[in-house]
């Protein structure tokens, strides 16, 4: 990752910790669906392998996307599969699943592994390999309670995202308990939604995490 990539994936996270899953995605969506997303203001934008010619749409948004956005493959299962990420340029290596071994050769390839996870073991394990964050899934079936007792033995400054059934709903329960941020699949995007739907959906989700960190801010100023 080079430091302009470096610096833009921690403004990222602390600013607008979003992740578009654009599972099932072919490559003649990517474009238009990737310009409503980063009119909504997404940074972070993530093509599944199993999605339709998965590698041709990560190429197409390297090409296309500016510089800040971070583009990232999921469901990255192997260490082939990582080493054709980082040929391509790509950023951001998004795994549903705890791989010491893949988590490893992500961060010598230079990439931003972002580690699926549901137990503590699997938890501190990818922290140890190396994972810069952790991406807890599926979400929803575990609920803000779970992550909470898991978040209070997690290393401190590692950030978690909520996947798995999360929407803009429920995205307050999840800021509440102190999560770091969300990645959004089906509420978001589902093959063949219009890219201008995808890019309202995408605005709303993006003001919720916002109204919700101000009024956090305003919370935190009024204990001080």
């Amino acid at each position: 990752m080079n430091p302009q990539q470096h610096h833009s994936l921690q403004q990222g996270l602390a600013q607008l910790p979003l992740i578009a899953i654009l599972r099932g995605i072919t490559p003649d969506e990517i474009e238009p669906v990737a310009d409503a997303l980063i009119d909504a203001g997404f940074r972070f934008i993530e093509v599944p392998l199993n999605s339709p010619n998965a590698w041709d749409s990560i190429a197409r948004l390297r090409t296309h996307c500016p510089e800040p956005i971070l583009i990232g493959a999921g469901t990255v299962l192997s260490t082939e599969q990582v080493s054709q990420l980082a040929q391509l340029g790509g950023s951001l290596l998004i795994t549903p699943n705890t791989n010491p071994e893949v988590i490893r050769a992500g961060v010598d390839a230079g990439l931003a592994p972002f580690i699926g996870c549901m137990t503590p073991s699997e938890a501190f394990a990818a922290a140890q390999a190396g994972a810069c964050a952790l991406k807890l899934f599926p979400a929803a079936r575990l609920g803000p309670d779970y992550f909470k007792d898991l978040k209070a033995v997690l290393p401190a400054g590692l950030p978690v995202l909520a996947v798995g059934g999360v929407n803009v709903d429920n995205m307050a329960e999840w800021h509440w308990a102190g999560i770091g941020g969300f990645g959004f699949g089906s509420n978001l995007y589902t093959p063949g939604r219009p890219a201008t739907e995808v890019g309202r959906i995408a605005a709303e989700l993006v003001a919720e995490w916002h109204r919700l960190q101000q009024r956090h801010s305003q919370q935190s100023g009024s204990h001080d």
